[in-house]
């Protein structure tokens, strides 16, 4: 069993990247995620791996920069009705301390925003999840303030410029990808319009 990678990122595609260890390519799926935080192409990187098997697909790499995130896609999966495609999905709209205080709070809304996780399916999730231990982070650390439990999140920078592209028509694992690169040129206080613009000069719009 594979656990971990460490070589030069050598393509990165729309669902997976190749990562070459001493000559070897080794074909690692991701969540969008993930690809649009890896290091540029010829650049080393270090994904811990997750390595399943099965007689139709034969055998899958799963990628995470994080133990955490590989840690979640593992108890995300026994979760009925979750598969591999909708566990990176999931960490790819709530890093792993995100999700777990969304669980805490029974956001179902918040989770519902991965691409292919429906309202029942969110619930299940939530329900799940609730008071376990996603992180080493404390589980309120992303929760809101005192007397904010019942207001929803404000929408974040990278949640609206994600939602205008998707509004121009930008599929949304590409739209999350673009927007996580923009924000990783930027900053992490770049607003949604600066989010937005640098997106599509990179989408060459």
């Amino acid at each position: 069993m594979i656990g971990r990678l460490r070589g030069a990122v050598a393509e990165i595609g729309e669902e997976d990247a190749l990562i070459d260890v001493l000559g070897v390519g080794y074909v690692v799926r991701c969540g969008a995620r993930t690809l649009a935080r890896l290091p540029a192409v010829g650049e080393e990187a270090v994904l811990h791996i997750e390595t399943q098997w099965s007689e139709q697909a034969g055998m899958r790499l799963y990628g995470f920069l994080t133990r955490d995130e590989r840690r979640t896609f593992l108890i995300l999966k026994e979760i009925q009705g979750v598969g591999p495609k909708a566990a990176l999905a999931v960490l790819d709209v709530l890093p792993p301390a995100e999700l777990a205080a969304a669980a805490g709070r029974q956001d179902k809304a918040a989770i519902a925003r991965a691409q292919g996780v429906g309202p029942k399916l969110a619930l299940r999730i939530a329900t799940e999840l609730k008071d376990k231990p996603l992180t080493d982070l404390p589980v309120g650390a992303f929760a809101p303030g005192a007397g904010a439990a019942d207001a929803p999140p404000a929408p974040s920078a990278a949640g609206e410029a994600v939602a205008a592209l998707m509004g121009l028509g930008v599929a949304e694992p590409q739209a999350r990808r673009l927007v996580e690169a923009a924000a990783l040129r930027l900053g992490e206080e770049a607003e949604a319009a600066a989010l937005i613009k640098a997106a599509l000069q990179e989408l060459g719009r």
